[in-house]
């Protein structure tokens, strides 16, 4: 009883670290557009192109530490990275609070994205800890954390705007220090000496990640359907609120409360829909349904021209919650125990390249057909490319799906381990696999 009390205990703990971080994430989004407009004194489109930028500075500084992070936690351990990642996000969050002009913004996303693995090695800590049939569940779980973040955050931001802009910013500062303290002093670490492995800078790039994962061939084309489905989810968190602004003269609260319904969906989807789904369809068939939701999610938003069918197909985006799990539960698979790390970081890189590519596009896109006097006033053309490449990561996974037989696959990836260093005070605790035993029918 005691050890499956343990247990329960570090997923409590890992999922309530995500939780706190992407609540100090979403409690910006809000306020942004009209930070921006402050510092610059210029329209609503001048700041989504601003924005756009602010998100390139983060994502290409998360390309290329992400595999460096990632590799290194696969040598030193998940928990020294967790921690660091959230010290650098406590310091971002102050740059941008006391911010007097725009480049102080850029300082603190640059600090930010250098450190920011903490989603990356989260998730490598959570495929420690679970056994491979179990994973597309507890990736769910992660999901959800960071669905219930958007909720919680983007209505705290939304609120806490109302007294000022740079308001939310000093929460957010609060809540990543406090979740640096709560996992120095509860987080056990996931990853045995024994598992790890010697660190090599030829892997720890972000080139290097993905030739050391190219046995692996399923690999490169998952990490494909990733980048696509990153590449349009940039969409929503990038220029939702300059649209809403734009189109429905939405008020920071109103974005706060509208991501915060989006974020409550989603993160039903993840927790409660993704694992039984999953166990009765198939992980594949289950990240169909949330891609194809995507597509007609994002379609939908760009043509709203009444709140109502706004709210309509967000309700409808909610559904593709249900890919990331089901897509990171056929990938962990993949690999061996000693390279999850490793992989996650070659995840995580492909999410930053989108996440580079994607705001940038996105401003760009609703900048131009939103400027003033513009010939092609169109605010919903980045929600069509979104849609787009969305489509594309459908058909990249139904292929792989097809050519690799990932419904029937035999994993990789061992049974988990028990995570061996605890913090004082702390227990060693078990894996967490608190159901029956597990007899992998695909092990001789």
């Amino acid at each position: 009883m005691q050890a499956a009390t343990r247990s329960r205990l570090t997923l409590t703990c890992i999922l309530i670290t995500i939780l706190i971080d992407m609540i100090g994430v979403g409690i910006i989004v809000p306020v942004l557009p009209e930070l921006l407009e402050e510092l610059t004194g210029g329209s609503v489109a001048d700041a989504a192109v601003i924005g756009g930028y602010l998100v390139f500075a983060y994502a290409f500084m998360q390309f290329v530490f992400s595999p460096i992070l990632g590799n290194l936690s696969d040598r030193f351990g998940r928990r020294p990275v967790l921690l660091i990642s959230l010290l650098g996000l406590t310091f971002d969050y102050l740059m941008m609070s006391i911010a007097p002009f725009v480049w102080y913004l850029f300082i603190g996303r640059i600090i930010a994205g250098i450190a920011g693995a903490a989603l990356a090695t989260a998730t490598a800590y959570m495929a420690d800890i679970t056994p491979p049939h179990k994973r597309t569940q507890r990736f769910g779980l992660i999901g959800a954390a960071f669905g219930l973040g958007f909720i919680i955050g983007p209505v705290i931001g939304g609120e806490l705007g109302e007294i000022g802009p740079r308001v939310p910013f000093y929460a957010a500062a609060a809540l990543a220090f406090g979740n640096f303290l709560f996992g120095l002093l509860v987080l056990p670490e996931s990853l045995p000496k024994a598992s790890r492995r010697k660190f090599d800078i030829r892997r720890a790039n972000p080139l290097g990640a993905v030739l050391a994962l190219k046995k692996y061939p399923s690999v490169l084309w998952l990490l494909g359907v990733l980048f696509f489905f990153q590449l349009s989810a940039q969409a929503l968190p990038t220029v939702f609120s300059y649209f809403t602004v734009e189109m429905f003269n939405f008020t920071s609260s109103t974005i706060g409360r509208t991501l915060g319904a989006f974020g409550l969906g989603f993160a039903i989807s993840q927790a409660v829909l993704a694992g039984p789904l999953s166990r009765g369809l198939g992980e594949p068939a289950v990240a169909m349904i949330g891609l194809l939701a995507a597509v007609a999610a994002f379609a939908g938003i760009a043509f709203a021209e009444d709140v109502y069918y706004l709210y309509l197909f967000i309700l409808v985006g909610t559904v593709s919650g249900l890919a990331p799990p089901a897509i990171n539960g056929v990938l962990s698979r993949q690999v061996p125990d000693n390279s999850q790390g490793e992989l996650q970081g070659a995840v995580n890189a492909a999410s930053s390249l989108a996440t580079i590519i994607g705001p940038l596009v996105a401003t760009q896109i609703f900048s131009y057909y939103t400027a003033s006097g513009s010939d092609h006033y169109f605010p919903g053309a980045p929600f069509i490319a979104a849609s787009v490449s969305v489509a594309a990561a459908l058909v990249l996974f139904g292929f792989a799906a097809w050519r690799f037989e990932l419904g029937h696959r035999p994993s990789i990836a061992d049974h988990p381990h028990a995570p061996e260093m605890a913090p004082p005070g702390q227990v060693r605790t078990p894996p967490i696999d608190d159901d029956e035993p597990y007899n992998d029918p695909t092990r001789p």
